[in-house]
């Protein structure tokens, strides 16, 4: 009997051994970086993403000057590249985070801002919040009495106790603290008074904390109590997001969603491990959700390879947080760092974040590509484009996520293969090399750049993929809306301008419901292929072009029990199979097609 009541006090204390270990690891790890419960009812819906933060944005991060950008800008405007938003990093301030524009850098920075808003352009302005008492590439860089400031005046978590962070040393802004925020509040004042139109919020929330004996916690105090980094990171996000919209109801914030925990040396690449560290220390990714408008992974190298940080790298965390939730994702064109980049990765970037919903170029390194590749210039002007002209397609499905939709970028089992909405499949190139293995599943897909190539899925093909195409497909009875102004991609010219071109892929029947990215309300195009095709429009009646795809050209068309006349209303073009329609003003919008 003794040996058994010993048995079962030892089976005891080990239990309770256990549990304190797992209550340990909870308290230390899952629940202040974690956040409970998980991934559940701490994110609210995504938010609609305006459709301005859709088209391409530019910028640089060498020069940090309003003459670097508006020298490059200048250089995109000269060759017809399609650029809406400007975003402006660090340094543009005097200190982190006084947001108080240098003047050496930026002279006269309310007519800059002005005459950029005026030509059509967005701006987008980098900031962090750390009050730091140290500043890197700023003006002033010894604040140690502006901090002491904030922090005497309890605007500080944690007594404002300092951490070390990319651009220097400070303090967190405490949001808990009214006085702090009001004070925080004015100190922005300015420059959303002058118009910005967003911020781009980088990471440094994620440092968040103290330490004891060198071992980080992830705790620290605030004006309503002890805070985990986990909370922390969500008031940033969605306090800077929210108080935005109160300035101006289109503003968004950039955020990461995913990032690399750490740089690696170059002779130890332990990618498994860093993948899962990542994964483990950030597993809902660095924003929530709901304060999601726009999001980017950063920061890629101007590299190919996963080991060595380049657009692998960028695929895997866009891929892995588009499964988690978040709507709006990119990376930085070609990467973010390096000397030169290589012309090639430039363009298949290009390719890959022609089909993400942020198209962001820019970066360190020489950004005019056109002074040392014209070829690979012209390629990613083209991808620019077509991404512009999908913003009809992309900003439906964006409205239907906000709804309670599936996200845009939907991830396939396939190596670095997803939906880019409900019917256009990519598998971007991520190695240099020309060729590369695609698998389609069941259905009926066309190649995008010679969609009289079919494939019936499922099926796995490996073939070469030219440098000015990449590797995506369409789905057989697609319906597709662009946006077209320019003669780039193939799907029109400058008289496309103020209509909407609709690719058709007729099969079966289908249906897309159009959101106008401008607001102006919805568009409801059904396709119904039996004896004849049948083509119904309905909500808003706006001007289009139809393109549909017939392998041999109609015996009729009509428009609301009307015939149209070939030559006039609509051509066939026999090289591409279509069937190619321009309607001004209609009545009803049904279309009847004889073949």
């Amino acid at each position: 009997m003794k040996k058994r009541g010993c048995f079962f006090r030892l089976a005891q204390l080990f239990i309770l051994f256990v549990l304190m270990i797992m209550a340990g690891v909870y308290f230390y790890w899952v629940y202040p970086l974690w956040g409970m419960p998980f991934n559940g009812s701490r994110h609210g819906a995504v938010p609609l993403t305006p459709a301005w933060a859709l088209e391409p944005w530019l910028w640089e991060d060498d020069g940090n000057t309003s003459e670097a950008i508006l020298e490059l800008l200048k250089g995109y405007e000269d060759r017809d590249f399609p650029v809406r938003t400007i975003l402006i990093d660090s340094p543009w301030s005097t200190r982190y985070n006084d947001f108080a524009v240098d003047k050496t850098r930026y002279p006269n920075p309310e007519k800059f801002f002005g005459d950029l808003q005026e030509r059509g352009y967005r701006v987008v302005l980098w900031m962090t919040p750390n009050v730091n008492s140290a500043s890197k590439d700023t003006a002033i860089e010894d604040s140690q009495d502006w901090y002491e400031e904030a922090r005497d005046k309890d605007y500080l978590a944690g007594d404002g106790y300092q951490i070390g962070w990319w651009k220097g040393r400070g303090g967190f802004i405490d949001y808990t603290n009214p006085d702090a925020m009001t004070w925080w509040r004015g100190l922005q004042q300015q420059v959303f008074d002058w118009g910005i139109d967003g911020w781009k919020l980088d990471d440094s929330a994620t440092y968040f904390g103290t330490r004891y004996r060198g071992l980080p916690v992830w705790y620290m105090e605030t004006r309503e109590g002890l805070m985990t980094t986990r909370q922390y990171m969500d008031h940033y996000y969605r306090d800077e997001y929210q108080h935005g919209l109160t300035q101006n109801p289109e503003f968004i914030t950039l955020s990461r969603s995913a990032d690399r925990f750490g740089r690696l040396d170059d002779d130890v690449k332990p990618t498994e491990f860093k993948q899962w560290l990542d994964t483990m220390t950030h597993p809902e990714g660095f924003s929530p959700l709901d304060a999601s408008p726009v999001n980017w992974v950063g920061d890629q190298d101007h590299e190919w390879s996963l080991e060595r940080q380049g657009i692998e790298e960028a695929l895997t965390d866009i891929l892995r947080t588009a499964s988690m939730g978040y709507n709006v994702l990119g990376s930085d064109v070609a990467g973010y760092s390096g000397q030169n980049i290589p012309p090639n990765l430039y363009a298949r970037w290009a390719q890959f974040s022609c089909f993400c919903g942020l198209f962001l170029n820019g970066g360190h390194s020489d950004r005019a590509l056109w002074k040392y590749n014209e070829h690979e210039w012209e390629i990613v002007r083209k991808f620019a484009w077509l991404h512009t002209e999908l913003i009809p397609y992309m900003y439906s499905h964006i409205v239907a996520c906000h709804e309670g939709g599936e996200p845009l970028m939907r991830p396939l089992e396939a190596k670095y293969h997803y939906l880019f909405g409900d019917d256009i499949l990519v598998a971007p190139i991520y190695e240099d090399n020309l060729m590369r293995a695609v698998t389609l599943p069941a259905g009926t897909w066309r190649y995008m750049f010679n969609d009289l190539q079919i494939i019936e899925g499922p099926k796995s093909v490996r073939r070469t993929f030219p440098l000015e195409e990449a590797p995506v497909f369409i789905r057989d009875g697609a319906l597709i809306p662009l946006n077209v102004s320019r003669d780039y991609t193939g799907y029109g010219d400058r008289e496309s301008e103020g209509s909407i071109t609709w690719l058709v892929y007729p099969k079966g029947r289908s249906r897309f419901e159009l959101v106008y990215p401008d607001g102006s309300g919805k568009t409801l195009l059904e396709s119904d292929m039996a004896s004849q095709l049948t083509l119904t429009l309905s909500g808003e009646r706006k001007p289009h072009i139809l393109r549909i795809h017939m392998i041999h050209p109609p015996l009729r068309v009509s428009l609301d029990m009307k015939s149209l006349e070939e030559g006039v209303d609509w051509t066939y073009d026999r090289d591409r199979a279509k069937l190619i329609i321009t309607t001004n003003e209609f009545e009803t919008g049904k279309y009847l097609i004889e073949y």
